[in-house]
């Protein structure tokens, strides 16, 4: 199957608008290079800003409340951007139409970025989101003994971390794990980077740009906590809804860590849309496929918080 048209527009875009690709750049340089213009998505009931404490300090969340706030299920979100980029802003959109459509409430979480804050910075962060969202939810009108984790792209990532840290910690409780074309391993020789990795976004130059940034030592790879796949044990995990995307460098790790979960006897439910590439939820604005996916996510999630 080839790239559907609006994919292919996307990428066109981001060709035209990228005068220095983004791996030749700092990551100051890059956060600041303003390639997509992301649309805003539907109104809520109450989006709250709020700051707990996490393990390098206060750790930003938004709160997005589709209706009145109550004991309401809840969605821990992570966004994207290969632990250096990306912020509660770039995911807003994302969050807004996760949470009109599933109906729950949805907090985002704005871990620390490398490379200020390397590995194993981002996870612990996202841990302890979970973890307070769990016990102190009631506070923000979130049920947490009615949790799911989820992101896009390293989002993805984060959420399958999370749920191993606390399978070995001893909770919180995880209803459902959502992964977006997730980075599972450092391992830049899949057939799906052999087929995108110059052709499509993320790039292997990008990819190997991000890891180097996030790690501060190559040994680090073979933390689950930074690469999921590289666990010696999937059993006893929430179950999952894992997106992958046709035209994607990380679509093989992604269901790869699907076969691997399901091999554990973890629930799993595995689409890989075809003809689509790595934004497509993101822009799922432009995309119809991603659209799909947002629908998808929701599905899951009203299936698993009820």
């Amino acid at each position: 199957m080839t790239v559907d048209s609006q994919s292919q527009a996307v990428l066109d875009y981001m060709a035209q608008k990228e005068t220095t690709p983004l791996h030749e750049l700092s990551p100051a340089e890059a956060r600041s290079n303003e390639m997509l213009v992301l649309e805003p998505g539907p109104a809520m009931f109450a989006v709250d800003d709020i700051a707990i404490p996490g393990p390098g300090g206060d750790l930003p969340l938004r709160v997005y409340h589709p209706h009145e706030r109550g004991r309401n299920p809840g969605l821990v979100w992570f966004h994207g951007g290969g632990w250096v980029l990306g912020d509660l802003d770039m995911d807003d959109g994302t969050c807004r139409r996760i949470a009109a459509r599933a109906g729950c409430a949805v907090v985002s979480v704005e871990y620390r970025l490398a490379p200020e804050a390397k590995f194993p910075a981002a996870p612990e962060d996202c841990y302890a989101a979970v973890k307070w969202v769990a016990e102190h939810g009631t506070s923000i009108g979130v049920d947490g003994r009615m949790l799911a984790v989820g992101g896009d792209s390293v989002g993805g990532t984060l959420a399958a971390a999370v749920c191993l840290m606390a399978r070995d910690r001893g909770g919180p409780q995880i209803r459902r794990q959502l992964m977006v074309c997730p980075v599972m391993d450092r391992n830049f020789t899949t057939d799906s980077y052999v087929e995108c990795g110059n052709s499509f976004r993320p790039t292997t130059h990008l990819m190997h740009w991000f890891w180097d940034h996030y790690l501060d030592d190559l040994r680090d790879s073979v933390d689950p906590r930074a690469a999921p796949l590289q666990a010696s044990d999937f059993s006893g995990l929430p179950p999952a809804t894992v997106i992958t995307a046709e035209y994607d460098v990380l679509r093989d790790e992604g269901e790869q860590y699907a076969a691997r979960l399901q091999n554990a006897g973890v629930e799993v439910t595995l689409s890989r849309y075809e003809g689509a590439i790595h934004f497509l939820v993101l822009l799922a604005d432009r995309i119809d496929k991603g659209v799909m996916a947002l629908d998808e996510l929701a599905d899951a999630l009203r299936g698993a918080l009820v």
